[in-house]
């Protein structure tokens, strides 16, 4: 970079375009910076004519002149030549890359990244591609509550990552008073699991039924007080008294969309009524498109057939209407809360929201104080990390679907429904092997290629191949079962039962040492295992102490000699992508 500019334009940071005016108290867009800063400036005193942006009178240097090399991060910037200069106050690095903290007069501004929960999950993803914002005070609207235990520990930026989206019907609350159940402790009335494939070249959003009927097992739960209490389990009840009934956290909601999906969620957001009213004000509200006339008492929602701009109170009747639309249940409502979804997202994508610091400001302050979030998503290094990992995402990928259901035979008065054991296992199945419910034309070819590279090459004699089997989430014996197979079948002497693993895993896997690979290769040859289940890692020493391979047994796991192979192509559902509008009626 040369000593008077930043360099190209295409290489600045956005946070580095946004400045403090001290002299308005706005954050205004400067495009040609003036000068290179110190990683960790100090505030500066206006000048006569300063903006905030370029001294008066002062250019930059033709490109070729005077420029230096690129520095390594990490090392200092040469400070400007200002006789105003004064020291620099120490920052915290941000993410990958440390940036400038914005002028201050006198209070401290927070460079962070807007980001929303339950429905405002996806207003996340728009929005994470403007970069970071400069607000004051936004990690005091952050509430966190413990996981529990119940998640993955936290999304990685190299895995896929599942994010559960709850909307609760809690009525107590300021701007919360008249919606809902009166007597509602906050039951999970809104759940989205949100998968965003590995490559992020596309998302699932998977609704799940309030009304559904599941086994909520017991949830290990930490009190307010810091102790902690197992909240026994139910079987055969609604899915949304997973929340709030006998006090159950959202941490056994995250147990009981594992228990039902076999997919264990990273991390969850839970978002209030006031979630949807704030939001869809603060971007000027958002076009939804009926088929029908609709006039619900119920809900207060009275619109015409044809295209509506909603904000506010008429948005979040729109969100919970239900008796004017479809059969008048709770599934016709998801239909229309998929449809504001994608809405919201077009909208956050297509208007001058992004380029607005006063309107970005204002969607940072409405989404982050109608927002719960696990413990482990509680600090502006993650979630930068999350918003930059969802930014990547372009919503015609974004996938909108439903846990496939029945009415419940169980019942003369249809009121609850089961799941549709033809269907809903190959949608959950789908999920957990990362499968596009969309067809993308641009996927990162380079993971295929090397998962099907990890097949490929000369195969060790099973004789020689020394592997440890433990148990991950299959049925009980599993490991026996596959140890005795592969001795006395298959030839695999060196192979020992090592029990239960310390995790339950979705899909069966086989971790070994680069010096193993031909051994892996034997193995998934002989059990029929993908590439993708292959896990190059390092090797573990067996009872022997000998250096071994191990094999987890997942929940994919259908008994001894049976192939592993997983799908390649989503199950036919009903779904719709947010990028087009699908009018509900």
């Amino acid at each position: 970079m040369d000593a008077q500019g930043r360099g190209r334009a295409d290489n600045i940071d956005p946070a580095d375009q946004w400045v403090l005016n001290p002299n308005t108290g706005e954050y205004e867009l400067r495009l040609s910076p003036s000068a290179a800063q110190p990683p960790v400036p100090g505030p500066r005193r206006p000048s006569s004519g300063d903006g905030g942006g370029a001294a008066p009178g002062r250019t930059r240097q033709p490109a070729g002149q005077n420029r230096q090399q690129p520095r390594e991060r990490g090392t200092d910037v040469p400070a400007p030549r200002s006789a105003r200069r004064r020291s620099a106050e120490p920052e915290a690095p941000q993410g990958r890359r440390a940036a400038r903290r914005p002028v201050k007069k006198k209070s401290t501004a927070k460079k962070v990244l807007l980001w929303t929960g339950g429905s405002m999950a996806f207003v996340l993803v728009a929005v994470t591609a403007a970069g970071y914002l400069y607000i004051k005070h936004l990690n005091d609207n952050i509430t966190s509550v413990s996981d529990d235990g119940a998640g993955t520990g936290g999304f990685s930026k190299d895995e896929a990552i599942n994010i559960l989206l709850i909307g609760t019907d809690k009525r107590t609350g300021k701007g919360n008073e008249g919606y809902g159940d009166s007597g509602s402790v906050g039951h999970a009335d809104t759940t989205i699991l949100l998968h965003v494939s590995k490559d992020r070249s596309n998302a699932t959003a998977l609704s799940i039924p309030r009304d559904l009927i599941v086994d909520i097992p017991d949830c290990p739960t930490q009190q307010e007080d810091g102790s902690r209490k197992v909240i026994p389990g139910s079987e055969g009840v609604r899915f949304n008294t997973s929340l709030g009934q006998d006090d159950r956290t959202p941490s056994c909601t995250m147990r009981t969309v594992t228990e039902l999906t076999g997919i264990k969620p990273d991390d969850f957001m839970v978002a209030d009524f006031n979630a949807v009213k704030t939001l869809t004000e603060a971007v000027d509200g958002v076009d939804v498109c009926l088929a029908k006339d609709i006039d619900d008492p119920d809900s207060h929602l009275k619109l015409s057939k044809g295209t509506h701009k909603i904000s506010g109170e008429q948005a979040l009747a729109f969100v919970r209407t239900r008796h004017s639309v479809g059969f008048g249940g709770d599934l016709s409502r998801i239909g229309l809360q998929q449809q504001f979804l994608g809405a919201l997202m077009r909208k956050l994508k297509g208007n001058a929201t992004l380029t607005s610091p006063t309107k970005m400001l204002k969607l940072a302050e409405a989404g982050t104080k109608a927002l719960t979030v696990d413990d482990k998503l509680d600090s502006i290094g993650k979630l930068k990390d999350l918003g930059l990992e969802l930014g990547k995402l372009n919503p015609k990928n974004l996938t909108f679907t439903t846990v496939p259901v029945v009415d419940n035979p169980a019942e003369k008065v249809k009121s609850t429904v089961v799941l549709n054991e033809s269907k809903a296992p190959a949608v959950f199945e789908a999920i957990r092997n990362d499968v596009s419910f969309t067809d993308v034309k641009k996927r990162q070819k380079a993971a295929k290629d090397a998962q099907a590279a990890r097949l490929k090459g000369s195969k060790a004699p099973a004789s020689e191949v020394r592997v440890r089997i433990m148990n991950g989430g299959a049925a009980s014996g599993s490991a026996q079962g596959v140890l005795n197979w592969l001795q006395n079948d298959e030839g695999v002497t060196k192979s020992e039962n090592s029990g239960n693993a310390p995790a339950v895993l979705s899909r069966t896997t086989l971790e070994y040492a680069p010096d193993q690979a031909a051994q892996a290769r034997r193995l998934a040859a002989i059990l029929g295992l993908s590439g993708a289940a292959m896990k190059p890692g390092k090797s573990v020493t067996n009872s022997q102490g000998l250096p071994a391979m191990t094999l987890t047994l997942g929940k994919d796991f259908k008994g001894a000699g049976v192939p592993l192979t997983t799908p390649t192509k989503a199950p036919d559902v009903d779904k719709s992508t947010a990028d087009k509008v699908k009018c509900a009626g």
